[in-house]
């Protein structure tokens, strides 16, 4: 099979809707874009880890292009008015918005909604620095 017809992982995403925004964007210059995984994690947002999330795959020979593409867009979180956060302990601008399961209100919310195959109806959300590791709310 010659490279052009093979996909390649570029990226991978915890939701679909994530990989939806970038997909739009590599679309935008004309790449085509492959999204993989999506459906599965649409049906169970909890397994999304376990498969390894959604991967957003490109033909191998816009591989470069659209890692290219990828580099403009960033990952990092940004406030209301489109500002980068930045760590409060090192100042780094690599800080990222996750959900986390660790108060009890969420590990409640987290059983229950497995037990009754449900979402979650409560989840609290977190800052985590990618360069220090530390975790913070605003």
């Amino acid at each position: 099979m010659k490279e052009e017809e093979t996909f390649v992982t570029i990226a991978t995403f915890q939701y679909s809707s994530e990989a939806q925004v970038i997909r739009g964007r590599l679309e935008a210059e004309g790449i085509r874009v492959v999204m993989a995984d999506h459906h599965t994690v649409d049906v169970d947002p909890l397994i999304s880890n376990a498969i390894g999330g959604v991967k957003l795959k490109v033909r191998g020979e816009d591989r470069e292009r659209a890692l290219e593409v990828l580099k403009t867009v960033s990952k990092y979180s940004l406030d209301d008015e489109g500002n980068t956060i930045l760590c409060p302990y090192c100042r780094s601008d690599k800080v990222e918005y996750f959900t986390n399961i660790t108060d009890f209100k969420s590990l409640i919310s987290f059983l229950l909604g497995f037990l009754f195959g449900t979402l979650p109806f409560y989840v609290k959300y977190e800052y985590r620095c990618e360069a220090c590791k530390k975790k913070f709310n605003l």
